[in-house]
């Protein structure tokens, strides 16, 4: 081992770069909020930002909205809203206040890159893929297994 490597680094037992060609970019950052519409209406005023998508995702227990450049290019910033006391994004909040909740990368298939990550010891928060923003199928690294940072997976929807 050379000066330059960790010794706290795990080898992993199939290349990282197998999954290269499944992760493909930053998709979002998510923030959650205890306001959605003065959130929305804050980077609308100050950064002329548009509402691209909005919806209520029960299952999660939020209000969210993607919101980016008129263009739609690059990479977007969520908008996450807690319906209720119980949902996670409250729980959020509560603990830590407004701010960055997650970042999100967009992959090709979901199951591949869910494959290679446990096989790699990696934990996932669901068992299997939940529906995500438009149709999306979405799973998380847990944050103690990415450097401290929920790291959600994004397979966009067919058309997306």
């Amino acid at each position: 081992m050379s000066d330059s490597e960790s010794a706290d680094v795990t080898p992993t037992t199939n290349p990282l770069s197998a999954a290269g060609d499944l992760v493909v970019a930053v998709d979002h950052v998510g923030v959650a909020v205890p306001d959605f519409d003065a959130a929305i209406a804050w980077y609308r005023d100050n950064l002329g930002f548009v509402n691209h998508h909005e919806e209520v995702n029960a299952e999660q227990g939020v209000r969210e909205a993607m919101v980016g450049p008129a263009s739609g290019d690059g990479a977007m910033i969520q908008i996450l809203a807690p319906l209720n006391d119980d949902s996670t994004i409250a729980k959020f909040l509560d603990r830590n206040g407004p701010g960055l909740q997650q970042m999100a990368v967009r992959v090709t298939d979901i199951d591949a890159v869910v494959a290679h990550l446990t096989a790699n010891g990696v934990r996932l928060l669901y068992p299997a893929p939940k529906g995500g923003t438009a149709g999306s199928r979405i799973n998380f690294v847990h944050p103690k297994d990415a450097g401290g940072v929920l790291l959600e997976l994004v397979e966009p929807a067919a058309g997306h």
